[in-house]
């Protein structure tokens, strides 16, 4: 059986997140395996913002008022993770986002290609004046 391309490689969670919330998303993400890389955990890129929303009647909303505009300071956090483990990444996301819906996409990456070596550093990387490094 052929594995389903979804559930192998390396994917990539954006997930946007009030900035009071921020640590405790990406110390849940880290702690689910995201942001591995090499000899480091925990690994992400932020990045501040202002989130938009409206609560619509039905919602109960962390943050703000049903029918009420609201703006909230947020980051984008990005960070990858090994596919096979997006239900347990996503799960930890959720588990530690305030939102009763956060919003977040993913998305597969492409592997690095040859020029890297599984931890995702440079092979034979230039030395002095562009020779081989030792």
């Amino acid at each position: 059986m052929t594995p389903d391309p979804a559930d192998t490689g390396t994917h990539c969670l954006v997930v946007f997140v009030p900035v009071t919330h921020a640590e405790q998303v990406l110390q849940a993400l880290g702690d689910a395996g995201a942001g591995r890389a090499g000899h480091y955990s925990h690994t992400a890129f932020v990045s501040r913002g202002t989130g938009r929303f409206t609560p619509l009647p039905g919602a109960q909303p962390a943050i703000g008022e049903v029918g009420m505009p609201a703006e909230v300071d947020e980051v984008r956090i990005e960070t990858l993770y090994p596919a096979a483990e997006r239900e347990r990444v996503l799960r930890a996301m959720a588990g530690a986002h305030p939102y009763e819906v956060p919003a977040f996409t993913t998305f597969p990456v492409h592997d690095r290609g040859p020029s890297f070596d599984e931890q995702g550093r440079l092979r034979n990387p230039p030395g002095p004046a562009g020779g081989p490094s030792g």
